[in-house]
């Protein structure tokens, strides 16, 4: 078992692995030594996938999660909820739980909805959600029937989140061109100006994880005038009116984006509406808090799916090694790679059972600089070596890069200042809230 998970977690990781097609856990090894020393399964093979999977498009190594398959193994193995509380149906394990289930899928490479609904929405939704909120959608997340993404615009994700930069500022758009505007007009189809208005969305997100296959948007959008400006989170179903969603090109490996457009769609706030208490500072926003609580929790959570395709990488270098397939220094490079993902996943689960501040930034800096290297100098030649290559550079564009991850790090840690730490992250005990 390993030093940072419980039996019961590593029970989730076998039985998740199984379905998914993984291989057997490093335990169930016939010598019972390392993954590296039992024999390696294919991209092909089965590991005791459940037999009574789909067939089409989940038939493909690479191919995205159909609804079928995703409702499956929330029924089956609880990935979809097992983050969430039980009073929603969930299975309560936290973030060490979610960063299992994370390291588990990226062994695969496959798209699937975990990282947007269960690792970035579903969170959001707990954190800042109303009560009937809550009760609405976390059930039908964590029973697999409703998936989610995060809408960012101009591709302010990390920022959003905190990992490279303060989230206090414009980064929804300031009211400019290139984000997301929000304004609230009176009445509307069946309301009275009494009922308080609707919100109408106005702008455009790229680079939206799962933007094109999700059921429920939650937006972020600028709200207010120069004066009170804050930016805000609404729920938008995928068949809004107004509502575009436009499909990124994906090669193999990629993270499927999308990019969204929206004339005049209609969002619902999540959270208490405009009549409850707001504190006057720009930090002390409920958003802002919840953002960078949830950054935390997802780069321990994207550190520990990168170590898993990175393990992935490793496992066959080393079986073309052991098979002759490979030089005597191609075995010390995979050697010396293997110890640098064994310290990176280290550090991801150490961060997922963390509250210190800075520590997921590092940990996913690690994990990506591990498997940048890993697929520049491990992986097999051709597409699939390829499809490595691009999850590297797909998921440091989307929460990078390294170097600013490392900076973030440095200036939450409060190293390298004079004086007292100023702190630009969640309020003490945000994160822990989260988790």
């Amino acid at each position: 078992m390993d030093a940072a998970t419980t039996e019961g977690q590593e029970e989730f990781r076998r039985t998740l692995r199984a379905r998914l097609g993984g291989g057997p856990h490093p335990d169930e090894r016939p010598d019972g030594g390392d993954a590296y020393l039992g024999p390696t399964p294919g991209p092909d093979a089965d590991g005791g996938a459940d037999p009574g999977a789909d067939p089409g498009p989940d038939a493909r190594p690479d191919a995205p999660f159909s609804g079928t398959r995703w409702r499956r193994l929330a029924e089956r193995a609880g990935l979809a909820g097992i983050a969430l509380p039980a009073a929603y149906g969930g299975g309560g394990g936290g973030p060490v739980a979610l960063a299992v289930a994370c390291e588990e899928t990226g062994r695969t490479l496959r798209p699937s909805p975990l990282f947007a609904t269960a690792v970035l929405t579903a969170p959001l939704l707990l954190a800042l959600g109303t009560a009937p909120q809550r009760a609405a959608l976390l059930p039908r997340c964590a029973a697999g029937e409703l998936t989610c993404a995060t809408a960012v615009p101009a591709g302010q994700l990390a920022t959003a989140l905190a990992l490279t930069g303060p989230n206090g500022g414009d980064w929804a758009g300031g009211g400019r061109a290139g984000g997301v505007q929000a304004r609230r007009v009176p009445g509307g189809p069946g309301r009275s100006p009494a009922d308080g208005g609707r919100w109408l969305l106005y702008g455009e997100a790229a680079r939206v994880p799962d933007g094109h296959t999700a059921g429920l948007l939650l937006v972020a959008a600028h709200t207010g005038g120069f004066a009170r400006s804050r930016t805000r989170l609404f729920l938008v179903p995928a068949k809004a009116p107004g509502l575009r969603r436009i499909a990124l090109p994906a090669p193999p490996g990629e993270r499927p984006c999308a990019r969204l457009e929206l004339r005049q769609v209609e969002g619902e706030l999540l959270g208490p509406g405009e009549d409850a208490p707001e504190e006057d500072a720009p930090g002390a926003a409920p958003e802002a808090a919840a953002l960078a609580a949830v950054g935390a929790v997802a780069a321990a959570a994207l550190a520990a799916e990168t170590v898993g395709a990175a393990d992935t990488v490793l496992a066959r270098a080393a079986a073309r090694v052991r098979n002759g397939g490979a030089t005597a220094g191609d075995g010390a490079r995979v050697a010396e790679l293997h110890a640098a993902v064994r310290a990176a996943r280290a550090a991801a689960y150490t961060a997922a059972g963390s509250a210190e501040p800075g520590i997921g930034a590092l940990a996913l800096a690690q994990a990506l600089q591990a498997q940048r290297a890993v697929a520049a100098q491990a992986a097999p030649p051709g597409d699939e070596g390829a499809a490595y290559g691009r999850r590297a550079a797909c998921d440091e564009l989307l929460l990078g890069p390294v170097h600013r991850l490392r900076e973030r790090a440095a200036e939450e840690a409060g190293l390298f200042t004079t004086g007292e730490p100023v702190r630009t992250g969640p309020p003490e005990g945000a994160v822990a809230a989260v988790r």
